[in-house]
């Protein structure tokens, strides 16, 4: 149906890795992106950064739905306000990035992602606070597909049904958000959209297997799993970009 240039063997790593990813996600509220991106980048650029982008929106609106009682709605508006501006530079840096530019921007986001969210450091909530960590998950997630890093550090020391819905929400508007600036600027393509639709299955098993995981995942461990997943494909990927 959707001819997007991908192999059978490349579209069943990228749904097997879209599986892992969503239920990842749904269970401890990021991780999509961080862990998927630089993955599937290695596997096929066509995979990333808009199609893993699409498939995080999703999922931020079905935790969003499942956990919309927890939600920090005070601090919702301050942390989309530095989203908008962000995804502006974002989408132009995109509009203008070679494929080998965006492995390397990919992989250089993801090792300081994986550092920020590693280091322990925690970060004071507060207008301010709030609308930095907009700005660079705007830019961040709309040039690199990865905008989850500086929102789960920010609210990585509430508590996780806070956090699950707090990101759900922030990703839900802040994606659509990413993707109309996308769309505006002509760089969201038909391709993009196919790879989303194909790949949209795997994220639908992902998130119902969160739903059963969520009681009972460990949220340290699992996080230092993503972080040790995602740093070894940024290195992977950075070493395949810039080989060139």
């Amino acid at each position: 149906m959707f001819d997007v240039g991908l192999t059978g063997l490349e579209l069943a790593i990228g749904a097997g890795v879209v599986v892992v990813a969503a239920a990842l996600q749904g269970s401890i509220g990021f991780g999509l992106a961080v862990l998927s991106v630089p993955i599937l980048t290695v596997v096929d650029p066509v995979f990333t950064p808009i199609p893993t982008l699409i498939l995080s929106l999703f999922v931020g609106v079905g935790t969003l739905v499942r956990e919309r009682g927890d939600l920090d709605l005070e601090g919702l508006g301050w942390v989309i306000s530095g989203r908008v501006p962000g995804a502006l530079l974002g989408a132009w840096v995109l509009s203008i990035a070679t494929e080998r530019a965006l492995g390397i921007i990919i992989g250089v986001i993801v090792l300081l992602a994986v550092g920020v969210l590693s280091s322990g450091l925690s970060v004071r909530l507060s207008r301010i606070s709030r609308v930095i960590a907009g700005l660079i998950s705007g830019f961040s997630g709309t040039s690199a597909g990865i905008g989850g890093p500086p929102i789960a550090l920010l609210y990585g020391r509430q508590a996780g049904p806070v956090v699950r819905s707090t990101l759900g929400a922030i990703f839900t508007i802040g994606i659509t958000i990413n993707l109309l600036i996308l769309t505006a600027v002509g760089v969201l393509t038909s391709t993009d959209i196919g790879v989303a639709v194909l790949l949209s299955p795997a994220m639908i098993l992902g998130f119902f297997i969160s739903g059963r995981l969520r009681p009972h995942v460990d949220g340290e461990r699992v996080r230092i799993g993503i972080l040790a997943v995602s740093s070894v494909a940024a290195v992977s990927l950075l070493v395949t970009s810039i080989a060139g």
